[in-house]
């Protein structure tokens, strides 16, 4: 993880305007500026535990669900997410001033954080079940919640320590597995890596500075892969994007956790290849089992058959050319957006924003959120 992410960050409303333009240009960029300034006002005798000005944490949310690509009615409640509880604004006022639609999504994530207040640590689950079936209506809620919940973990040092790690603890049992229910797997591993470092630094900085020593020997052993897959790509006039990637820290720490050593975690290093169609996919499948010998046992086809979460991709381990295993996914980009973001991909366009019409009650998510429900009953 990079230093940067748990740093203050000095970024202003252009910053996300910014962010927006790049991402989704279709958003009304007036409606955000006035969503900013009526936050701003009403956030303006408030500070972070930091010492910066509270508006300082709506933004960021904001920015993190514009790099979603998130439409302008959750970036306008991610701005507003925090004045009905802090501040002398009222529901009313906000749908009002910004209609229907973005007071729901206000009053969403309010009713999370009033019912987190009433509620003891050991009824987590309970906790979590209530939360759910208070925002099951409309699924942006839930994301606006984890975009809030990222930024106050990239923040947690200026917490006291007990409190960082209740808040931590909280991140691993109910925020992080969320996300992964939704499919969000960079926010779920990000959570998930802040939270480890909190809770087990000494592990956490154990993994860091192994990994720092082994980089060079990693990033070469990638680099001779690619080299070989790009050189057959080219042959078969296939285009695809490979990248190389190591697992994310906690990931690690829970194989270390069963018993295995750091030798014996060769999926520390892994590719996945993106290309453009399902069949190229398949036809990429077919070189990488010709070039290396497959483990049958370990083959995965989440594009026949996706995962309850929307994620789809083709799973593989080969014997790779050092004889140890090599774990390789293919995906098409549409798959690789959805894998990364899960159901805020539902928000991405596919042929131009105005022809893709998002779908706000995804019924894949909401019965994935049911089937969640009915296990912690």
């Amino acid at each position: 993880m990079s230093p940067i992410d748990l740093k203050i960050k000095s970024r202003d409303i252009d910053t996300l305007i910014s962010v927006i333009k790049e991402n989704n240009p279709e958003i009304h960029i007036e409606n955000i500026r006035k969503a900013y300034e009526i936050a701003n006002e009403a956030h303006k005798d408030q500070q972070r535990l930091s010492g910066e000005p509270y508006i300082v944490h709506p933004m960021e949310v904001a920015i993190i669900l514009a790099n979603l690509k998130m439409d302008e009615t959750t970036i306008i409640a991610a701005l507003l997410h925090d004045v009905v509880e802090d501040t002398p604004i009222n529901l009313d006022k906000v749908r009002e001033l910004f209609g229907e639609e973005v007071a729901t999504l206000v009053d969403g994530v309010t009713k999370i954080s009033s019912l987190k207040k009433h509620t003891k640590q050991k009824e987590q689950a309970e906790t979590l079940r209530k939360m759910l079936l208070a925002t099951i209506q409309d699924a942006r809620v839930i994301i606006i919640k984890l975009a809030d919940k990222l930024h106050n973990m990239r923040t947690i040092m200026f917490q006291p320590e007990y409190k960082q790690k209740y808040i931590a603890q909280e991140v691993l049992d109910i925020y992080a597995p969320l996300a992964g229910r939704l499919g969000m797997s960079k926010i779920r591993s990000e959570l998930e890596d802040l939270a480890f470092r909190v809770l087990y630094p000494d592990d956490y900085n154990a993994i860091v500075e192994h990994i720092k020593a082994r980089r060079s020997e990693l990033e070469a052993f990638i680099d001779s892969i690619r080299n070989v897959l790009q050189q057959r790509l080219k042959e078969l006039n296939i285009e695809a994007q490979i990248q190389g990637r190591i697992k994310h820290h906690y990931s690690i720490f829970k194989k270390l956790q069963q018993g295995r050593t750091f030798d014996d975690i060769f999926d520390l290093r892994a590719i996945r290849i993106i290309t453009n169609e399902v069949k190229d996919c398949y036809g990429i499948l077919g070189i990488v089992h010709t070039i290396w010998t497959p483990i049958p046992s370990r083959f995965k086809d989440y594009i026949a058959v996706p995962k309850s979460n929307m994620y789809q991709s083709l799973h593989t381990t080969v014997i790779g050319p050092d004889g140890h295993p090599l774990e390789i996914q293919i995906r098409t980009w549409d798959m690789h957006a959805t894998a990364e973001m899960g159901i805020a991909a539902h928000w991405l366009y596919k042929e131009g924003i105005k022809s893709f019409k998002p779908k706000y009650k995804n019924i894949t998510i909401l019965n994935n959120i049911n089937e969640w429900q009915n296990e912690i009953k």
